[in-house]
């Protein structure tokens, strides 16, 4: 099991930007990717992007349009999202999960999750 933090999150105006954190701990071993997700009320959970640990390579969903950003820091277990260019239709809960698979595109491929935190963009 792997315990994942979300910080980071607030509100923010259009056009600002936010970094979003995620501190793993516990039994991260098998971890080979860290995924982001969010969720806005009434719809379903979608992909955000996601980082091989190791390689550090990366993908993204089309609606980041090169304004978001993830990377991590191996020696402090933390991935992070950077969020630029942020508009209201990105208000969300913001996620991050641990998955064995490369690339990860869905929540299902996920093993543990974060609590969340959340995202509002004022227009």
């Amino acid at each position: 099991q792997v315990q994942l933090v979300e910080s980071g999150g607030g509100l923010v105006q259009a056009g600002g930007s936010l970094r979003l954190s995620c501190a793993a701990s516990g039994r991260t071993f098998s971890t080979n990717a860290m995924g982001w997700f969010r969720q806005a009320p009434g719809k379903e959970r979608e992909f955000v992007g996601a980082i091989h640990w190791s390689r550090g390579s990366t993908h993204y969903a089309d609606f980041v349009k090169g304004r978001f950003t993830i990377s991590r820091d191996n020696a402090k277990n933390t991935a992070y999202l950077q969020m630029n260019s942020l508009k209201p239709e990105d208000t969300a809960v913001y996620y991050c999960a641990t998955a064995r698979m490369w690339p990860v595109r869905d929540s299902a491929a996920c093993d543990s999750w974060g609590q969340g935190t959340q995202v509002t963009v004022s227009s």
